[in-house]
């Protein structure tokens, strides 16, 4: 474990050097989603196979998640946005590094690609979308309803947010309601600035968005395409919110893929996940 300060804030931060021992072709950053995830998510699935492949891997806990600091205030969309710039510039990864974000973490990733474009190689979405006033209201609805539970029924509104996310445990769902609590993320994430159809397309690095076929978000696939023509999208049958955790060697493939095609190596990483069936191209 390594506790990096950036600015006013001490973040958690795991890295992970290519296995060979070699050079690392390049620098990938991993953004977790939001309350009960943290940058676990990304250790036990994916980021071994990065290293393996020769990334530099980087991963770290949102503020007030996980094992980073937990201030009082300061969460929205362009605190995360400068807590990750913080950290690059803290650990001296100076490059066009390749962005690859879950959930929340999706949205953290694009926006610092908009307001970053010569930090970023490439993004990948994994079930997420850039920050429009749509998404902010479909958060502010999702926390409200968080904290309104919380408020009335403590049990009932942790086992909300453990189902809402099976991956995680009865432990995290409560280190999130006391996130919820003692913060103001509830009201600051909502009130975050947001992207218009211009700033979305100002994104010029490649774009990969990724769901699964039985998420909601999937329904974003056509538009991110209408908005972004360089992007790809994918779709992961089977498969709702929690993809990333639930077909790790799809996910992972398709991820290096794209950052084999940028870096000009061989694309294989993708090539054996849709192979198998694991994924069905869109766009």
């Amino acid at each position: 474990m390594a506790m990096v300060d950036a600015g006013q804030l001490r973040l958690h931060v795991q890295r992970m050097s290519p296995r060979d021992g070699g050079p690392a072709t390049g620098t990938v950053v991993l953004v977790h989603g939001l309350l009960t995830d943290s940058l676990a998510s990304y250790y036990f699935t994916v980021a071994p196979r990065f290293a393996a492949a020769g990334l530099d891997v980087v991963m770290y806990d949102l503020r007030g998640h996980g094992r980073s600091g937990r201030p009082a205030t300061g969460y929205t969309l362009d605190d995360a946005i400068d807590d990750l710039q913080a950290l690059l510039d803290r650990l001296e990864v100076t490059g066009p590094v390749h962005l690859v974000g879950n959930s929340y973490g999706g949205t953290v990733a694009f926006g610092h690609a908009a307001r970053h474009p010569e930090r970023a190689a490439s993004v990948c979405l994994i079930e997420s979308q850039p920050a429009t006033e749509e998404w902010a209201v479909t958060m502010g609805g999702v926390l409200r309803q968080v904290v309104t539970d919380l408020a009335r029924n403590e049990a009932a509104a942790l086992a909300w947010i453990t189902a809402n996310r099976s991956h995680n445990t009865a432990r995290l769902a409560k280190s999130a309601a006391r996130l919820v609590r003692a913060t103001t993320i509830a009201r600051d994430i909502p009130a975050s600035r947001v992207l218009n159809d211009e700033q979305i397309r100002s994104v010029r690095c490649p774009v990969l968005a990724l769901y699964g076929g039985e998420s909601a978000l999937v329904a974003q696939a056509p538009w991110l395409e209408s908005v972004l023509p360089g992007c790809r999208t994918v779709v992961l049958p089977g498969h709702e919110h929690s993809v990333l955790v639930e077909a790790p060697r799809a996910v992972g493939g398709h991820v290096l893929s794209l950052v084999q095609e940028v870096a000009g190596a061989p694309a294989t990483g993708g090539a054996t996940a849709a192979g198998a069936g694991a994924g069905v191209g869109r766009g």
